[in-house]
């Protein structure tokens, strides 16, 4: 393998969670500014625990890199579909 297909395939990798990562954050945040707003409904608890756990696990996965050349080589040539397409949401949802 290259590096230029590692050095591609992880850089898109790690920008594609990333922005999951952001993304999650930004739609389980409270409605209110204030974090201490999410006591106020159940439904605010429940997505910012939820929105907290999926964030911890794109967070450990974030560290855990392909073992194998094959997984380098799908995220380079996902990467050109999948990061506009989460750009976009992260836009929308932002």
């Amino acid at each position: 393998m290259s590096r230029a297909v590692w050095f591609g395939g992880l850089a898109v990798r790690t920008a594609f969670i990333a922005i999951l990562i952001v993304i999650t954050a930004s739609v389980a945040s409270p409605q209110l500014e204030n974090i201490w707003s999410i006591w106020e409904t159940p439904s605010d608890v429940a997505r910012f625990a939820l929105g907290a756990a999926v964030c911890c696990w794109l967070l450990v996965h974030f560290f855990i890199v392909p073992r194998d050349p094959g997984g380098y080589r799908t995220w380079l040539y996902l990467g050109p579909v999948l990061l506009p397409l989460a750009l976009l949401v992260a836009v929308i949802a932002w």
